[in-house]
């Protein structure tokens, strides 16, 4: 059975922004100056960490979907992604070429097992 080439982009852009936000967020809580950075730099990932969890949920989905051609793995990490957007709507944007590829990659894997 042929790849869906469209989740292993999606899997690859999310699996790099998703390694990005950890170590920008985590990076930062660790080398603060002073106190008061590390609470900000704290409060910071605090506020940022369910968008962080849904886009880790969605990487795994989408490899899942990728790996398997597993239809409903592909529209569980598009929605994943969907729900990380809007857990932090500034972030947004970085999540919504992941978001069409993978409901792209679930309608072509569903056309392909039909």
């Amino acid at each position: 059975m042929k790849k869906n080439t469209l989740l292993l982009v999606s899997a690859i852009i999310g699996s790099l922004y998703l390694c990005y936000i950890v170590y920008h967020f985590f990076g930062g809580v660790a080398t603060g100056a002073d106190s008061a950075e590390v609470v900000g730099a704290g409060l910071a990932t605090a506020l940022v960490m369910p968008h962080m969890i849904m886009l880790l949920l969605a990487v795994i989905f989408n490899w899942i979907g990728w790996a398997t051609s597993k239809p409903w793995a592909a529209l569980v990490g598009g929605i994943l992604y969907s729900v990380a957007a809007l857990l932090f709507i500034l972030y947004a944007l970085f999540v919504v070429v992941e978001i069409v590829l993978s409901f792209v990659g679930y309608a072509k894997l569903r056309k392909q097992n039909i």
